[in-house]
């Protein structure tokens, strides 16, 4: 899951109104097949992402408890990913329409999706923390009661979001409804409509000017650099430690670390270099041109950063032989619910069917069954 929140260029940040070489209106608008490909893409991520994440809560609620740090904190991990899965499509709709609704509803989405995605990369590196105990410091980690261990993966979650709430204030403060005009043009007449957007809206240039650094820097240092560093000397530490064991399992442990450390920075590094950017030449005087290519960067390396909410449940849970199993178990029994449902619904015959065949039972009583016509 996740990424953090993109900052509205729209609002003091000096971004060109005019073409400086043609003097004519700067449009930032994307055209048609690239809000028609962001659809499409979110729309795949949408789908995928909510039914990873709710195998994964079907799992955790019916086949698997939670034994372990690691279980308390995928099971956050999940929840994040879900409350994101689900803003996502009002955070789409923002972004091309009037927002339909009202300022409570504005702010509480915002803080919402800047909450969870914060939320989320903190747990992950919360995870890699679990990870290096449970292999490297094995024998302290195994030797402590699971009851203290399970207290203390709930007592790290509630703290992981509440710190998760705090970086989010400035976004539930700051973002309002916003009334802008829209040029809009047809058989060469030209006229302006009203749009109302939900965005980061600030009434002070002193206050815009603080928010406008103070926001994605906050974004960068704790939505990526800090658990990226985390993760990073966790799992350097893992592999280490896998390298000297003698375990036949030790290489594909170690690709699997490869593998969550690698989507990690191929998802969320582009976005984050854009996002930087994009902060250092905020009060810049820029081109129409050069305002588009950067806007559009941060557009694709968004999307591509929104790609790990569909990726986190099959690097932390699928990946592993006993969830794998429990899954198994859950296609089975989905298999077995379905058969029987089919089987009630299909109308019994009567001994007088064609078909029918006697059949003599123990008491020397025959009797007349009737062949399975079932799959």
């Amino acid at each position: 899951m996740g990424t953090t929140e993109p900052l509205n260029t729209s609002y003091y940040d000096y971004s060109p109104e005019y073409d400086s070489q043609y003097d004519v209106p700067c449009n930032l608008d994307e055209t048609p097949a690239v809000l028609l490909a962001q659809t499409y893409l979110f729309s795949f991520i949408c789908a995928c992402g909510l039914l990873g994440n709710t195998l994964v809560i079907v799992t955790y609620m019916f086949y698997k408890k939670t034994k372990t740090m690691t279980d308390i904190y995928l099971v956050n991990v999940v929840v994040a990913d879900l409350l994101f899965i689900v803003a996502l499509p009002f955070i789409a709709y923002n972004e091309r329409r009037d927002w339909p609704m009202g300022v409570a509803a504005c702010k509480g989405l915002s803080a919402a999706y800047s909450v969870n995605l914060y939320s989320c990369m903190l747990l992950l590196a919360c995870i890699s923390c679990d990870r290096y105990a449970a292999i490297v410091r094995a024998r302290r980690y195994f030797g402590a009661e699971p009851a203290r261990m399970l207290k203390c993966g709930r007592l790290v979650c509630t703290a992981v979001w509440v710190a998760a709430a705090a970086l989010s204030l400035p976004t539930l403060v700051y973002t309002d409804l916003v009334q802008e005009e829209d040029q809009n043009t047809r058989e060469g007449e030209a006229w302006e409509t009203a749009v109302v957007t939900c965005q980061l809206f600030f009434q002070q240039d002193d206050t815009a000017k603080l928010m406008k650094i103070l926001v994605p820097s906050l974004q960068i240092t704790f939505g990526f650099l800090l658990p990226l560093l985390v993760m990073t000397g966790c799992y350097c530490s893992v592999v280490c430690a896998l390298l000297r064991a003698q375990s036949s399992r030790r290489h594909k442990a170690i690709r699997v670390v490869l593998a969550v450390v690698a989507v990690f920075v191929l998802c969320h590094l582009p976005y984050n270099v854009a996002l930087m950017h994009h902060t250092l030449s905020l009060f810049q005087q820029r081109g129409c041109e050069a305002e588009r290519a950067k806007l559009r960067a941060l557009a694709v390396s968004r999307s591509v950063a929104y790609l790990h909410c569909c990726l986190n449940p099959v690097l932390y849970a699928f990946v592993g032989v006993n969830f794998r199993g429990h899954f198994r178990q859950i296609v089975v029994d989905l298999g077995s619910v379905s058969k029987k449902y089919i089987c009630s619904c299909r109308p019994s015959r009567q001994p007088s069917d064609p078909y029918a065949q006697p059949r003599m039972s123990s008491d020397g009583v025959v009797t007349t069954t009737v062949p399975s016509f079932s799959a």
